[in-house]
């Protein structure tokens, strides 16, 4: 099954999520092609990975370079029925600071790209602001 997420951050986001297309199944490799805007410039990364969604954060994170660690991903379902949409909490930990983020989508593993991204935002909030010419 193919996705595509359209752009949604806020501007004032270090990063956004501007498209994502993922194809998974039981006899296809899991390669997200994800675009993202680093502070207003676009970057492209694509990844593979055990499933969907690890194949999702690691493409995310050939860009963002972090190094945060995950601690906790977590989904629950927002609505009821089979279209449901879906909020994942993502929460990473890095330097000492351990920040949550979250996503809502109807497509799970887009949900999961949006809450990565939430909590490498929160992540490079505190970093530019005690330092801003450090990257993340």
């Amino acid at each position: 099954m193919a996705q595509e997420a359209g752009a949604g951050a806020a501007s004032q986001e270090y990063w956004q999520l501007v498209t994502m297309n993922q194809a998974s199944g039981m006899d296809r490799s899991r390669s997200p092609k994800i675009t993202l805007l680093e502070d207003g410039k676009e970057k492209k990364s694509e990844s593979q990975g055990d499933g969907p969604v690890d194949a999702t954060f690691k493409a995310i994170e050939g860009l963002a370079k972090s190094g945060a660690e995950l601690l906790l991903y977590s989904v629950n379902a927002v609505t009821q029925g089979t279209e449901s949409q879906g909020e994942v909490t993502v929460r990473l930990a890095k330097g000492g600071r351990i920040v949550n983020g979250v996503g809502a989508d109807h497509d799970i593993v887009v949900a999961s790209a949006k809450a990565y991204i939430s909590a490498l935002n929160k992540l490079a909030s505190k970093v530019r602001a005690l330092n801003p010419q450090h990257q993340l």
